[in-house]
């Protein structure tokens, strides 16, 4: 029975190995897509995100030049002068302004490389000036030509409105090529399952139904013929303890000599069967 213990241990040691290191890859193969996979979705999501900031944040520039015009005309023509909130107005414009076109981390404006969006920037600048210029100084700000004025505020939104309509199509586009990447993505990720199930599930099936049948073929030998000659060998030895007759006790020591030797044939077998396994 020592012997079988030994056999089957090194028999699930070998093939233990073999297995754990196939499904090692398996696994590790599957993490690895699985990470691949929500990189990309989080990323396409921060990005999106991120765009869609940004849009927000040029779109809301058309109101803030709208609202300091707003305040002036308050200023100079009503009775109700915030002239706070048209100081806010001309910062927080002339701030995002350059945020827009330098980036702030901070805030999740990144810097961006479409030319077109740049050259219209440059074209903003001059009118943005302009009306920074006309209502900053409080001092100076009641002398500013109206016709001036009306003329940088109406450039600056025809503008502005392009800015905005260009990060809106960039912002499509970066979408459209995200989705593309999870496409391509999602069919590479099938093409290695696939690729899995036939050359490493498959054949790992394959190896565990060898196994399986092998390790039957063992188990029947044991409980037969393996049994059947213990059995006999203690039969005779219980024969040969009442047996008197030395001639008739040589004949049962010579057939314990065959049964013994039939139990090392056995255990030849089993051993050539794990190692086929």
């Amino acid at each position: 029975m020592n012997l079988i213990s030994a056999l089957f241990k090194k028999f699930w040691k070998r093939n233990y190995k073999k297995g754990f290191n196939t499904y090692y890859l398996l696994v590790l193969t599957i993490i690895l897509l699985t990470v691949g996979t929500q990189t990309i979705v989080q990323y396409s999501l921060s990005k999106q995100s991120s765009n869609t900031f940004v849009v927000n944040i040029a779109g809301r520039q058309r109101m803030l030049c709208q609202k300091a015009v707003k305040e002036f005309y308050n200023c100079k023509y009503g009775e109700n002068c915030e002239y706070g909130d048209l100081r806010y107005a001309l910062s927080s414009l002339k701030r995002v302004h350059t945020d827009l076109q330098n980036g702030n981390e901070k805030l999740g404006i990144y810097d961006f490389e479409d030319e077109s969006i740049r050259e219209n920037f440059a074209k903003l600048q001059p009118f943005l000036d302009g009306i920074y210029n006309a209502l900053n100084d409080p001092r100076e700000m009641y002398n500013a030509s109206i016709s001036d004025l009306k003329y940088n505020e109406e450039n600056f939104l025809l503008i502005m409105d392009d800015i905005v309509a260009q990060y809106q199509k960039r912002s499509e586009q970066d979408v459209r090529n995200m989705m593309l990447i999870e496409k391509y993505l999602a069919i590479l990720s099938v093409i290695v399952v696939l690729i899995e199930i036939i050359f490493i599930v498959n054949p790992i099936i394959d190896r565990i139904l060898k196994q399986k049948k092998k390790l039957e073929e063992i188990a029947w030998h044991q409980s037969h013929a393996f049994a059947n000659h213990v059995k006999n060998i203690k039969d005779h030895q219980y024969v040969l303890r009442v047996e008197k007759d030395p001639e008739r006790q040589k004949e049962i020591v010579k057939f314990v000599v065959e049964e013994l030797d039939g139990v090392e044939e056995v255990s030849q077998f089993m051993v050539k069967a794990l190692k086929k396994a």
